[in-house]
């Protein structure tokens, strides 16, 4: 057993996995970042080019670390990233990107605030002492490693530390169905004005002739294509398979595969179906299925959709927010963009749903945050997990300080911490 003590260990290497360890770090703290895969970024590496969706409530960008990595990508020469407005209803304006540039930034973030990254690294369980966290038990390629730590951070998108901490959940909505998991992939060397000539953004005429002939599986009734960062490639978020329980690595691993087929599948029919894709061809096809949803955590507050509708603004709201509830195909093959607030309005998210009631050392941030199944439909962009990562550190940075139980923090210091890093739109400032 290898032995490393630190001050912060973050558990998964996504967004909101990155924002805690470069927050929590920045505070001077020794943060351990452990991410089971050879990548950070998590969605945002292995789902080629998907767009940072939610980055511009009203228009006006979130601000923190994720204005500091897009400002980073904006400079860069030539940019490697820009903002367009999103072909899809009830988005507005998102962060295209160069993904592996994007991943390289974020490298050079972590290294750059003394983040210490253990890749292929796995999370295995707590070490609980009374109500607190004295370690993390993990492993690599070595053998097994334990972190001693004095505070963890959940940000691995299932859940499983917080679980084994004693933290109740529940799984999927309020039957139990979990959002399905997506394969996606790019088409290159297409035609962008014809592919985009058709005023339907789902692509649904095309879709429907393929789903009759037998040539395309029934759950792809609406075509999600989408403009890649790179002039002719194109970004096909389609490919979602439906009942399959994020939880369990074998049902990941076969939806992966068939995963695989309909994607080639796919991309034969648009070379054959739809024009401007005559010359072009798969690339870049996921490693494996993106997992959109699986525990919600029990927080000291529980973020409602009756929430958002309200455009609530938390007093210890972390981010803004004005997603839609992008619910994928929970039940049956419906996917829905309902706008959650009024034309112009967001809400922000609270610090308390991402502390758990009774573990005093621990948070979780990204989309296994305390929230119901609508809440969570909006709630889980991309951007919004980096600032609940950045939300988490700080916060975390500030109990050890003061040596108090997380429940203890003083929620008013910490947006005024977020707030002097940049984070827009908290406590009575204005999103602009």
């Amino acid at each position: 057993m290898t032995e490393i003590e630190t001050d912060v260990v973050v558990v998964g290497g996504g967004t909101a996995g990155f924002g805690a360890a470069i927050a929590a770090a920045r505070q001077g703290l020794s943060v351990r970042l452990l991410e089971g895969t050879s990548k950070i970024g998590g969605v945002m590496a292995f789902c080629p080019g998907m767009p940072w969706g939610a980055a511009y409530p009203k228009g006006v960008i979130i601000g923190g670390i994720m204005e500091e990595l897009a400002d980073r990508l904006f400079a860069m020469s030539p940019p490697a990233a820009e903002m367009r407005p999103c072909a899809l209803e009830n988005f507005g304006p998102e962060i295209q990107y160069d993904h592996d540039i994007a991943t390289l930034t974020m490298f050079d973030m972590l290294e750059e605030a003394g983040v210490d990254l253990h890749l292929n690294t796995f999370a295995l369980s707590p070490v609980m002492s009374g109500k607190r966290i004295a370690g993390i038990e993990a492993c690599d390629r070595r053998g097994p490693i334990r972190f001693s730590c004095r505070f963890v951070i959940d940000c691995s998108g299932d859940a499983d530390i917080s679980a084994k901490a004693g933290v109740p959940y529940s799984l999927g909505d309020e039957t139990g169905a979990m959002m399905g998991v997506t394969l996606s992939f790019f088409m290159a060397n297409a035609d962008w004005d014809r592919v985009f000539a058709d005023p339907d953004p789902y692509f649904r005429e095309f879709a429907a002739k393929g789903i009759a002939e037998g040539r395309l599986h029934p759950d792809l009734a609406q075509l999600y294509l989408m403009r890649g960062f790179h002039a002719g490639t194109v970004f096909c978020n389609s490919v979602v398979i439906r009942g399959v329980d994020g939880t369990d690595p074998a049902a990941v691993s076969r939806a992966t595969q068939e995963g695989r087929r309909r994607a080639h599948q796919l991309a034969t029919f648009l070379r054959n179906d739809v024009p401007g894709f005559e010359n072009a061809y798969l690339t870049t096809l996921g490693p494996t299925v993106g997992v959109r949803e699986t525990r919600k955590l029990e927080g000291v507050y529980r973020v409602t959709g009756a929430d958002l509708a309200a455009s609530t603004r938390f007093d210890d709201g972390i981010v803004c927010c004005d997603n839609p509830i992008d619910d994928v195909m929970r039940t049956s093959n419906a996917m829905t963009h309902d706008a959650i607030v009024g034309q112009g309005g967001y809400y922000t998210i609270p610090l308390r749903s991402l502390m758990p009631r009774d573990v005093e050392n621990l948070m979780f941030a990204g989309r296994i945050i305390s929230a119901d199944a609508t809440a969570f439909a909006s709630v889980r962009g991309m951007p919004q997990c980096m600032g609940m990562g950045q939300a988490a550190g700080t916060a975390a940075a500030l109990a050890i300080a003061s040596g108090t139980a997380i429940q203890n923090v003083d929620v008013k210091k910490v947006v005024a911490l977020l707030q002097a890093q940049g984070v827009r739109g908290l406590g009575q400032d204005a999103l602009a």
